[in-house]
Order: C-alpha cells, then sequence, then structure tokens
C-alpha cells in the first residue's frame, strides 16, 4: 500500500474477536442516515496525499453517480490509522456504512465476523460479474471456497525501482534479477554515505510482505494446508533471516533504516541516498520528491536462480478492495454503487488519479496504464504475485511477524547477530500469540 497499514493492523489483531458474532439488525447510523433509499454512505481510505485531496477528487464522482441514478451519496475519508477501528466499531454495533473500503489483506479477517455483504453468484452479477477482475486482485478477497467479502477497487505490486544515473556510474548495465545479483550490485552502489537499497524497517506491514514473498521463494507460507501458524517452520526463518541480512550481514541498507516507518525509504531513494527500493507504486510520491519518471526504472523484485512457479512469487497482491456492509438498508443502491465504482470509465479516471493499477481488465487499456512503471507492476500482478493468507487471522499474523521482523532488524542495525537460532525465538514468539484454535 503507498500508506503504511500497520497501526490498523494491530488494532485488528488486538480486538477483532470480539466482533466474530456482531451484526445483528439493521443500521439508521453510524457513517450516515443510511436508512433513506435515495442516501448511501461511503467510508473512503486515504489515497492521496491527503484527506482533503481525497475529497476533491472523490466528490465530482460522487455527484455524476447521483445524476445517473438519482441517489446521493454521504462521503467521509478516514485516515489508515482509523479505518480499521472505525469498521470493528461498526461491526460489533451494527451502526456503519452503507460502502466502504478496506485494505485487501484484511478481507478475510472482516470476512469472519459476518459483518460484510457477500458477493455470491447474484450480487456479483449486479455489478457486471467476476470475470472482469484480474484474477489476482479477486484472489484477495476474502477465504477460499467462499463467496467474495469484496471486489476489488485499487490494485497495486511491488517492483523493484533502481536509479539509472547511478546504476551506470556504478557500471552496471541492468537491474538485478537475483538476490545475488541484488547483493553484488548493493555492495557497488554502497559508497560515499550512498546505500544500495532502502528498507523501511520499523514499517510493520512492509516486513510482513517482504517476508511473505521470500517465504514463496523458499517454497513454505507462514500457514500450513490447514491453516495453522506456521511461522518457524526452517522456510520462514530462512526467508526472514535472508531479509533482516539485507540491512545486517551484506550492509547494502542504512542501519538508520531499521527505524522507517513513513515512507522514509522513498525519500531517500528519491534523493539518491539510496540506489534501490521494494516499493508499490511509487511514482506519485517519487514525484513529489522531484524525481521525475525517467530517473527511475521499475523491475520484478528478484528472485532465486532458476526459479519457477510459487518460488518465482515477486509481490503479495496488494490493494484496496470495495465491501459492502450487511446492514445496509439499501443493499440494491450500494451495489448499484460498487457497479458504478468498479466501471470502467470510473477505474480509468480514479486509478489513473492515484497512480495505482485497474483491477478491471477493460480499464488497463487506457494508454495511462501504458508508463513504464505501471506496465511493469501490472505484469507482476497478472504474473508473480500472490495474495497474503486468506485466514481469519491475517491480520494476527501481520502484525505479529511483521513485529518480529522490525526486532530483527533493530537488533541487526545495533550489530547483534542474527542467527538462525534468534529468527526463530522471535517467529515461535509470534506463533504463541496467535488466537487458540
Amino acid at each position: 500500500m503507498p500508506i503504511s497499514r500497520a497501526a490498523a493492523a494491530t488494532a485488528l489483531a488486538a480486538t477483532l474477536v470480539l466482533t466474530a458474532t456482531a451484526c445483528g439488525g439493521g443500521s439508521t447510523s453510524g457513517g450516515g442516515d443510511n436508512s433513506s433509499p435515495g442516501t448511501l454512505t461511503y467510508w473512503a481510505s486515504n489515497q492521496g496525499t491527503s484527506l482533503e485531496n481525497d475529497r476533491q477528487v472523490l466528490e465530482p464522482e460522487l455527484r455524476k453517480f447521483e445524476q445517473q441514478t438519482g441517489i446521493k451519496v454521504k462521503l467521509e475519508v478516514i485516515p489508515w490509522a482509523d479505518l480499521l477501528n472505525r469498521i470493528l466499531a461498526a461491526t460489533s454495533s451494527g451502526q456503519g456504512p452503507d460502502v466502504l473500503n478496506i485494505g485487501n489483506t484484511w478481507s478475510a479477517s472482516l470476512q469472519a465476523t459476518g459483518a460484510l455483504l457477500p458477493f455470491d453468484a447474484a450480487a456479483l452479477a449486479k455489478i457486471g460479474g467476476k470475470d472482469r477482475f484480474l484474477p489476482a486482485a479477486l484472489a484477495s478477497a476474502g477465504a477460499a471456497g467462499q463467496d467474495p467479502a469484496a471486489v476489488p477497487l485499487y490494485s497495486m505490486a511491488y517492483g523493484l525501482y533502481y536509479n539509472k544515473k547511478l546504476f551506470a556510474e556504478a557500471g552496471i548495465d541492468k537491474p538485478p534479477a537475483t538476490w545475488e545479483e541484488l547483493v553484488a550490485d548493493g555492495r557497488k552502489l554502497t559508497t560515499g554515505g550512498r546505500f544500495g537499497l532502502a528498507l523501511e524497517g520499523g514499517n510493520v506491514s512492509e516486513n510482513v510482505h517482504h517476508a511473505f514473498v521470500l517465504a514463496k521463494q523458499q517454497g513454505t507460507d507462514f500457514f500450513d494446508p490447514a491453516g495453522k501458524p506456521a511461522f518457524d517452520s526452517p522456510g520462514a526463518v530462512a526467508a526472514v533471516k535472508q531479509y533482516v541480512a539485507l540491512l545486517g550481514t551484506e550492509k547494502i541498507a542504512a542501519p538508520g533504516n531499521a527505524e522507517y516507518a513513513n515512507n522514509q525509504s522513498v525519500t531517500d531513494f528519491a534523493t539518491g541516498k539510496a540506489a534501490m527500493l521494494m516499493w508499490q507504486a511509487a511514482g506519485a510520491n517519487l514525484k513529489s520528491h522531484g524525481m521525475n519518471p525517467e530517473d527511475y526504472g521499475v523491475a520484478p523484485v528478484p528472485v532465486p536462480a532458476g526459479a519457477t512457479g510459487d518460488r518465482a512469487t515477486t509481490s503479495m497482491v496488494a490493494g484496496i478492495n470495495l465491501a459492502v456492509f450487511k446492514n445496509t438498508r439499501n443493499t440494491d443502491g450500494a451495489l448499484s454503487f460498487v457497479k458504478f465504482m468498479t466501471g470502467t470509465e470510473e477505474q480509468t479516471q480514479l486509478n489513473r488519479t492515484y497512480g495505482s493499477i485497474p483491477p478491471v481488465k477493460e480499464a488497463q487499456a487506457d494508454p495511462a496504464f501504458a508508463t513504464p512503471e505501471l506496465k511493469a507492476l501490472t505484469d507482476v500482478l497478472a504474473a508473480s504475485a500472490k495474495p497474503l493468507p486468506q485466514v481469519a487471522d491475517e491480520s494476527q499474523f501481520e502484525t505479529l511477524v511483521g513485529t518480529a521482523v522490525k526486532n530483527l532488524l533493530a537488533a541487526a542495525a545495533a550489530g547483534k547477530a542474527v542467527t538462525d537460532e534468534s529468527v526463530r525465538s522471535e517467529l515461535t514468539k509470534a506463533q504463541q500469540q496467535m488466537p487458540a484454535k
């Protein structure tokens, strides 16, 4: 995500269990008056540079929907730090919005509360059918074998951003395709106070995303086939140790990166303090720091040499989903709004504005998404991205494993050895804090 959801994930880990039996009767309050068939309440996540920027982007589109349908939409843009707490309060009280944005990695966890309207065959038909969406994006909308709890709205994927000028000065003629190449290039680029790679080590969400990808490359998952945590398996330990080593033993990332949690790594890359960055759709952020698109390239995140199948995973499926609150008194109107927001015209307009990838396939034909950056990320999303575990305890997993990686990066930054044993110990402690089954 372009904005950290670490605080929100922490809130979910602490309180999700309280909402398991939520969603009783209908709602007439919460985000607004959703008792009127002519009015919907929409909670949008902060996608732009500010809450006001989002209102400026969305309000003209909502007026367009009102002109087409006669349904007025009351908009509230909610910061990521507050969004999940607001959703949880709504699910426990039964008073919430009609339609809301959720981080796609929350889908299975919120699905388990029963708070969201399932997108069964009938609901999907009302919004144009599931075949309009990228399969990878739709796979991150709820647990396997169940009707999706939401539908994709904005999609993103991780890519390896590299500074073309710094690569040329170091005599590197192409981006690294394997981890061995990345480390070798990173060493060449780490000189004179500059580092080869920037990490966001204090950001719990970023940490777990990279740990997930590296675990897939190790041929393992953080949950076994039965959905039970397997955080301290040999493959998971190897994956986390490999990531921490980029700052620790390899020393191609600055020790201070262990504390970064507010997009400082993007700033370091944009200002030439680091030559590489693994990030989601960073273009708009880089531009705001004065870096032009021609100054950098985007390639898939490296994989092990010769990797195929899941071992060639280069990104988690990132993005924002659109859900309908089950207690809405205007299901037809809410689904009409979802159909509007996921229509080709709106998908083109909104994803173009936010610099994200349309999860609706038809919208990707627009030239706006043919920039080198977005083309590279779209290819990743289609070919080598996998959804985070779609299990009810997914958000607890994000918080606990992401925090374990944060602790290990802090230890490495302090000059402490990070060993198989120390990594396994942190991951075992994380697993022990998962809800009992």
